[in-house]
């Protein structure tokens, strides 16, 4: 029986990672974007080990990124919300605990998770009034109550066309990486990218300099979502 469940959840695994492949651009967001233009979103922060150094680079790089946050990793880190918001990111809701078996169990479950997120960027951020919504691990192959539930309360889910695939197994290196990145995005005009900067992302802290240069020199610009 574990053998069984090691087996499915290695396929999911490849399922995922080869789904930015798989997907053309529109469908990542379901909303329409014009031009040739990356969308940089990091799932999983705010954390000490990761946030801050990608702010650093895209304070340096001057780009502007989309940050799905997790609700309760906020306390502790008041201080890095406030700075996504002051350097002019974009902030989503991602979920408050991050536990698939929980805030899955049903529309009722999935909501109050949100809440929770909500009500934790709220209590830095009151002015926060933003709709932009992740479902952890994407919303590939939920069920279609769940994905309802969501937009009936006016939230807007985003997930991704391309990926570098830091959170798969084995460990990436940054270059490696940066290799996905470019590979996920061929031929496409609107890129939604899949980073992550959750704890000890540390190779994903090394490649984004060298991404961001490639991606401007393909001639893309950089914006943060909503789409507009």
């Amino acid at each position: 029986m574990i053998r069984k469940y090691k087996t499915a959840a290695a396929a999911l695994a490849i399922l995922l990672f080869l789904l930015p492949w798989l997907m053309p651009a529109h469908d990542a967001a379901g909303v329409s974007c014009d031009g040739k233009t990356v969308y940089l979103t990091f799932d999983d922060g705010p954390t000490d080990s990761t946030t801050p150094y990608v702010l650093d680079i895209l304070r340096e790089k001057q780009v502007h990124a989309t940050f799905f946050v997790i609700g309760r990793q906020i306390r502790g880190r008041e201080a890095i919300l406030r700075r996504l918001a002051e350097e002019g990111h974009s902030i989503g809701i991602h979920s408050y605990t991050h536990v698939y078996n929980e805030i899955y169990a049903s529309p009722a479950a999935l909501l109050k998770d949100i809440e929770l997120c909500r009500e934790a960027i709220r209590d830095v951020l009151p002015q926060y009034r933003g709709t932009l919504y992740r479902f952890p691990g994407g919303s590939f192959g939920l069920r279609s109550e769940l994905i309802d539930a969501v937009k009936s309360k006016g939230y807007t889910p985003y997930d991704w066309n391309a990926s570098v695939g830091d959170a798969e197994d084995p460990p990436k290196t940054a270059d490696l990486l940066l290799q996905n990145a470019l590979a996920t995005s061929t031929g496409k005009k609107r890129v939604i990218l899949l980073l992550h900067d959750g704890v000890r992302y540390n190779e994903t802290i090394r490649c984004l300099p060298g991404l961001i240069d490639a991606f401007a020199a393909e001639g893309y610009r950089f914006d943060r979502l909503p789409c507009e």
